[in-house]
């Protein structure tokens, strides 16, 4: 039975018994033994990750990457300094620059990958697509490798992207990210139907408990057991107290106008209350960063909703605490050509050559910048970091071994990384 046939049945099968449905939880995992922490090179530190995923392709000439000495390349976007002695990003990231103290900035991200398809699976995956297998997200690897927190509420949420970017892979639908459209929605079909009274609901389960051990009595198999954990958690959920991590309206309405009233704002603000109640990994999206056309005035529109949101996130994790144990990454598919295109209104095409990322928190070395392009954006000048090696340094920050391998169906060893080694250098 395939990953999709089986969300379907255990989907379809607690809405006819027990009321509920449980789709949401199939992104979560049970709790399984976190490893050892490591404190060695910075690693271990972060609890959390909020991966702020810029989909699209953000340039990294008008974003932090500036190039203020090349009009031909920069055109007319200016730099700013920064809160960081001797970064500069550009005029469109007016908060960020008060915040890059806690920063690090990777300039020099490279990839092979010009197809957002194919660059975003690199970005969340680690590997290269291939039509015979499907790999785990980075977010399923945190889930499996990392376990839990809390066990009452899903460990991996994706906030407003593609559920394909949220995939357990080989790992199977428990490790899988849960999708939730709009920040603003909270958790969706995660309490009892109203049509449904506990003491019904009660007496269905135990007529589902009865159905269960009948059916285990003649059929033994791990994917049976899958079933029962499901509806076991589904329940849990449904009981929470910390239900309350996925309601937004809870917070102070000027904290939500702070964040900025669009998806993406509110979307991390659902991001910090879910890592305070302790889920290891939410991914936030925004996308429009394909600038083919116009891309100044796109640009910018897209640095307005990013600049607001990504610095109050990074105020209020430190205000509350929280930034400490908290790896937030800003993370593209890949940049745009520092050539700008003049017959498609000033465009700028896929660039996988150079790039931007930016970290903070979590064991990050703040006011500090790894890597660096020529002087017009055009290639890594020095220390090339790769997708793959991204994701190995985020698990380096969650204290998850790099080296550690896990079997695919067919027997194949994967690693988070794909065999890359963690850049230490940016480690506190």
């Amino acid at each position: 039975m395939n990953e999709i046939t089986r969300r379907r049945f255990i989907t379809n099968a607690a809405k006819s018994y027990l009321g509920v449905t449980v789709l949401p939880m199939l992104g979560s995992t049970i709790a399984s033994p976190a490893f050892a922490k490591s404190t060695a090179n910075g690693a271990g530190k972060a609890d959390h990750v909020i991966f702020l995923n810029m989909a699209g392709g953000m340039s990294h000439i008008d974003t932090f990457d500036p190039k203020p000495n090349k009009k031909e390349i920069q055109g007319p976007v200016e730099s700013i300094a920064t809160a960081a002695d001797g970064i500069q990003i550009t005029q469109y990231l007016p908060e960020t620059a008060k915040v890059m103290n806690h920063a690090c900035v990777i300039n020099s991200m490279t990839s092979k990958q010009g197809a957002h398809e194919q660059g975003q699976y690199m970005l969340h995956r680690s590997y290269a697509m291939r039509g015979t297998i499907s790999h785990p997200s980075l977010g399923a690897w945190v889930n499996k490798l990392k376990g839990r927190k809390n066990p009452d509420i899903p460990g991996f949420v994706s906030i407003g992207g593609s559920p394909d970017q949220a995939s357990g892979g080989f790992f199977g639908a428990r490790y899988s990210g849960v999708p939730l459209g709009r920040p603003d929605q909270g958790l969706k079909n995660s309490t009892r139907a109203h049509t449904c009274s506990e003491d019904d609901f009660n007496r269905r389960l135990a007529l589902a408990d009865t159905l269960n051990k009948n059916f285990h009595d003649q059929f033994s198999h791990p994917t049976i057991k899958e079933y029962d954990n499901l509806y076991e958690e589904a329940i849990r959920l449904m009981q929470s107290k910390d239900l309350k991590a996925f309601d937004i309206n809870k917070e102070p309405e000027t904290l939500k106008n702070d964040y900025g009233k669009n998806h993406f704002g509110q979307g991390c603000l659902l991001a910090r209350r879910l890592v305070e109640h302790g889920v290891r990994f939410v991914e936030v999206t925004l996308g429009g960063w394909d600038t083919h056309y116009d891309n100044f005035t796109s640009v910018e529109a897209r640095c307005q909703i990013l600049d607001i949101a990504y610095a109050t996130l990074i105020k209020d994790l430190h205000s509350r605490g929280l930034l400490q144990n908290t790896l937030v990454v800003l993370a593209t598919e890949f940049g745009r050509s520092p050539e700008i295109v003049a017959e498609h209104q000033n465009g700028r095409d896929h660039y996988p050559a150079a790039y931007s990322c930016v970290l903070a928190g979590g064991g990050i070395k703040g006011g500090t910048s790894y890597g660096r392009t020529d002087s017009k954006g055009l290639r890594v000048k020095d220390k090339p970091v790769e997708p793959k090696q991204l994701n190995a340094t985020i698990a380096h920050a969650l204290g998850i071994p790099t080296n550690e391998k896990i079997h695919s169906p067919s027997g194949r060893p994967f690693t988070i990384g794909n065999n890359s080694s963690p850049v230490v250098e940016i480690f506190a």
